[in-house]
């Protein structure tokens, strides 16, 4: 089974309620990857009996670390329109709560469609050579990333270069077919904005995660397992707390979604 499947492998534990586990594979620094975590709190709305639509909208309240072992997820839509539907989340490890998220689904219909935001230059993915294996955290070894520009600095000197681009290919390892639980984990592979910035590790912790999500089912599928590109930045850093924005395109450049995060540092 490919590890992110494993990790998704859910067990319904009633209506709404299910089990699932935070596992060595997606181990970060503290806790697992958080792009897993949000990834599960999805599934388990995707395979709610009652849901309706499609995601549109995630966002996850990262509220303390999770610790290896099972966990339970517990969904609930509390508004159900015409053609979108709102969902809370709640996941709770040891009686203690960890995470909560809320979620909006939809049906898609026929619209107007545009893109203001373009992809940024870089090669294909073939021409950029893969970030090597790294023994730092494991969740890491779950993709192979190709840094086009901005990847981790060279020297830890905490100089500050004045900017936080980064520009990659993501892609998961081995590749697998992309759905929506695989587009939200990558929509948080982005290193710390602050650690490009100012090329110093100080302690950081996403705080809350959203991500919105401009693809149907159809560019999904034409995503196939290929590569995404993806571009994260900045936007103000303050008393403790910084932002963090990307987008993710597929190899044929169709926007599939766009993040947010806010994230706490320390120094």
């Amino acid at each position: 089974m490919h590890p992110l499947d494993t990790a998704l492998a859910l067990q319904a534990l009633g209506p709404g309620r299910w089990r699932g586990a935070a596992l060595p594979a997606w181990q970060n620094m503290v806790g697992p990857f958080g792009g897993i975590t949000a990834a599960q709190a999805l599934a388990a709305v995707m395979r709610d009996a009652r849901r309706l639509g499609e995601p549109v909208a995630l966002t996850v309240n990262f509220c303390a670390p999770l610790a290896l072992g099972d966990f339970d997820i517990e969904v609930q839509p509390v508004r159900t329109n015409r053609s979108t539907q709102h969902w809370t989340v709640t996941v709770s490890q040891r009686g203690e709560t960890v995470l909560t998220a809320t979620a909006m689904t939809a049906l898609r219909r026929p619209t107007f469609s545009a893109v203001e935001v373009a992809p940024p230059p870089a090669p294909p993915p073939a021409q950029v050579p893969p970030l090597p294996p790294l023994n730092t955290v494991e969740w890491l070894n779950r993709y192979t990333l190709r840094y086009v520009s901005g990847g981790l600095p060279a020297q830890w000197d905490g100089a500050d270069v004045g900017d936080s681009r980064t520009v990659l290919w993501v892609q998961d390892a081995p590749p697998r077919p992309l759905d929506y639980a695989a587009l939200t984990a990558m929509a948080d592979v982005f290193y710390p904005r602050i650690w490009r910035r100012r090329a110093q590790r100080v302690p950081i912790g996403t705080v809350s995660l959203t991500v919105y999500y401009l693809a149907d089912n159809a560019r999904l599928a034409r995503a196939q397992d290929r590569p995404l590109l993806g571009q994260a930045t900045a936007q103000g850093y303050h008393a403790g707390y910084f932002d963090q924005s990307a987008q993710l395109w597929s190899e044929a450049g169709e926007l599939l979604a766009t993040t947010h995060q806010i994230v706490y540092f320390k120094e």
